[in-house]
């Protein structure tokens, strides 16, 4: 009736992509949210309002993936250095390697011949030995640096997304009408990223519901009112 260990496993989250992904159509959708509507708040006429959402989608999706691709980019440069370092000591230094590593399983609670004979195993092989000091001092898989392109791509496309729901009814309405499909669009989206981030991290539903409902609405609200008064100050 034991459940087997093999049954027992854990997501891959440290290649990048699935981040951006989520950070992609969030950010998407409420820079685009409140954008479209911090606009629509000045009345102006709707191809103003489509102009400036087709603008925010292009402009925030590559943003977005280009500041992924950076990041990403200069973190897995930092690391691959860093692994380049140890693997170096362990060329140089096995017998040192072996020391430090001992010295982290007597942290964990090995009395110091068990530590010793455990660090001993894992420098048996140079492979197994860069991927256990990788592990244990720099806290990172060696195979699962993350992609750039990959983290970058998937941001693109997901932010692009994010953006272009609330500018949907823009392309056939404008008005009040579109602001209130906007806003019925970006709730519903807002929600499914809540549901989404709550399956992927475990969390409770409602909670995370609430957050995203409450970032989007807060941004949104804000823009919209600023939008408000400038366009009642340009009026006057």
């Amino acid at each position: 009736m034991a459940q087997s260990y093999e049954d027992h496993h854990h997501r891959d989250i440290t290649g990048g992509a699935a981040r951006a992904a989520v950070f992609g159509i969030s950010d998407g959708l409420v820079t685009n949210v409140s954008l479209i509507l911090g606009v629509a708040g000045a009345a102006p006429g709707g191809h103003i309002v489509r102009l400036a959402g087709v603008a925010g989608l292009v402009a925030g999706a590559f943003s977005m993936a280009a500041g992924e691709f950076v990041s990403m980019r200069a973190q897995s440069e930092l690391l691959q250095r860093e692994l380049d370092n140890e693997r170096l000591e362990l060329a140089r230094n096995p017998a040192m390697e072996q020391k430090e590593l001992a010295k982290i399983y007597e942290g964990r609670g090995l009395d110091t011949g068990t530590a010793f004979e455990m660090a001993g195993l894992m420098m048996r092989d140079p492979h197994m030995a860069l991927e256990t000091h990788a592990r244990e001092e720099l806290g990172v898989n060696p195979s699962s640096l993350g992609s750039p392109i990959q983290a970058a791509g998937s941001s693109l496309v997901t932010c692009a997304v994010g953006g272009f729901v609330p500018l949907l009814p823009w392309l056939f309405t404008n008005g009040l009408a579109a602001i209130i499909a906007t806003i019925i669009l970006a709730a519903a989206l807002a929600i499914l990223i809540g549901v989404a981030l709550a399956v992927f991290t475990g969390r409770s539903v409602v909670k995370t519901v609430a957050r995203q409902l409450l970032v989007s609405a807060v941004a949104a609200a804000v823009t919209y009112g600023i939008g408000a008064l400038v366009g009642v100050s340009g009026a006057a």
